[in-house]
């Protein structure tokens, strides 16, 4: 099992910046792909970005590139992810979530073993 706790969402201006973090318990963090979605009411989750196990490869959808950076620590078994020019449509819950090595990058939000409970962004026009 592992145990996923997300923190550092909440409101913020358009052209704003928010750092999310996920705090990983339970089996040894560096067996897992990580990666963050996001939910906004009525629509489907969504990926936004993700990591392999050593941190070495990331991936992100279009529509964050250039704007958002996640990042792996596995000695702290934190994974984060630094929001830049934040856009109003940026506004969801997002959700941090550990899939198998082999699974690393996946866009696939059924590849993931593990979710965290999500946090709240909100970004006002």
């Amino acid at each position: 099992q592992v145990q996923l706790v997300e923190s550092g969402g909440g409101l913020v201006q358009a052209g704003g910046s928010l750092r999310l973090s996920c705090a990983a318990s339970g089996r040894t963090f560096s067996m897992y792909g990580m990666g963050w979605f996001r939910q906004a009411p009525g629509k489907e989750r969504e990926f936004v970005a993700a990591i392999n196990w050593s941190g070495g490869t990331v991936y992100y959808a279009d529509s964050v590139k250039g704007r958002f950076t996640i990042s792996r620590d596995n000695a702290k078994n934190t994974v984060v992810l630094q929001m830049n020019s934040l856009k109003p449509e940026d506004t969801a819950v997002y959700y941090c979530a550990a899939a198998p090595r082999y699974y690393s990058g996946s866009y696939n939000p059924g590849d993931y073993n593990y979710w965290g409970q999500g946090t709240q962004v909100t970004v006002s026009s």
